[in-house]
């Protein structure tokens, strides 16, 4: 191929064998082929898989959120309707969960008979997990932006929100099988491929593949990686402060989001809406790359579930000169 024919896909892929050098020991998933293939998927084939039942959809930026709450909304009116319980899994609760109420509100929907889940609660040194009255927490965040949301002649006792405690960290698995399992788990990737708060790293959640699928809840040693992206979210100031997020959390197993009746995978992070976004790659290796706990979202390859992409993390990865360093 001539110098002018080249792509900056090319460009991209030929600067990198110029200079070989393996991962970082940091890096939990090591295979360079593996992560070359991957790097190299383009936007066109992001789509493709040969498990029918993940199916995978790349969609305006804008849609995502409104994709999930839809979703969520027409799950709740469905068993306001018929009597039925819906129980559900919920990733760190964004504000988007004010419009679920505010459609809830709208339509005067009765919540009595859902049940909500925390997916992850941060926890300290020690393993202690922050309390529901902690703001920067999840739980928190879970009944301000949806529980006090919704009016209060709608809502479901407050025993149906449920997340992390000291006190249910043993049983919380249980307590999702107590009420038939969860009939949906809504997740999104983090930098290192995690769900939930389940790390491909974390001392706590080391075995075979076997082994590691039938792990339940419990305490997780967070990523360096981990610590480092949620230090950049807002309630931590958006600022990059390490030291600002607790060293370990609480967070659901693999076997609890293997054994959810479905789910729905979102995949649209960036650096507050510019075209910068981490997980561009590690999406990738999620969808198209090996089953495997070093990359723990590689899971739901094997299992029932709706991935929407956004277009910004579909993009091609390629050199960008125009930003640089």
């Amino acid at each position: 191929m001539k110098q002018t024919e080249r792509t900056k896909s090319d460009h991209f892929i030929i600067g990198r064998r110029q200079f070989d050098f393996n991962p970082s020991e940091w890096v939990p998933f090591k295979d360079k082929d593996e992560i070359a293939r991957v790097e190299n998927i383009k936007k066109e084939d992001i789509e493709k898989h040969l498990n029918p039942e993940f199916i995978i959809k790349v969609v305006p930026d804008a849609d995502v959120d409104y994709i999930w709450l839809t979703d969520m909304f027409r799950r709740i009116k469905y068993v306001a309707e018929t009597g039925n319980r819906l129980v559900m899994i919920l990733p760190n609760p964004a504000p988007i969960y004010r419009h679920v109420a505010r459609l809830i509100n709208a339509c005067n929907v009765d919540c009595r008979n859902i049940y909500a889940f925390a997916m992850d609660e941060y926890a300290d040194e020690n393993g202690n997990i922050a309390p529901e009255s902690w703001e920067f927490g999840f739980t928190n965040a879970m009944m301000r932006y949806f529980y006090y949301e919704l009016n209060e002649k709608l809502r479901p006792p407050k025993e149906h929100f449920v997340g992390f405690t000291n006190k249910n960290l043993k049983d919380y698995g249980k307590m999702i099988d107590d009420l038939g399992g969860a009939d949906i788990c809504y997740s999104g990737p983090g930098w290192t491929g995690h769900l939930a708060f389940i790390e491909p790293d974390a001392p706590e959640f080391q075995g075979t593949l076997e082994e590691w699928m039938n792990m339940s809840a419990r305490i997780c040693t967070l990523s360096p990686f981990t610590l480092a992206q949620n230090s950049l979210h807002g309630c931590f100031g958006k600022s990059g402060n390490l030291a600002a997020v607790p060293p370990k959390a609480a967070t659901i197993g693999p076997l609890e989001v293997i054994k959810a009746k479905h789910r729905i995978d979102t995949h649209a992070i960036t650096v507050h809406g510019t075209t910068t976004a981490w997980q561009r790659f590690i999406s990738r290796l999620i969808l198209h790359g090996p089953v495997t706990p070093l990359v723990p979202e590689s899971i739901l390859q094997t299992l029932r579930t709706d991935v929407f992409v956004s277009e910004t993390i579909a993009q091609n990865i390629e050199t960008d000169w125009s930003k640089g360093y």
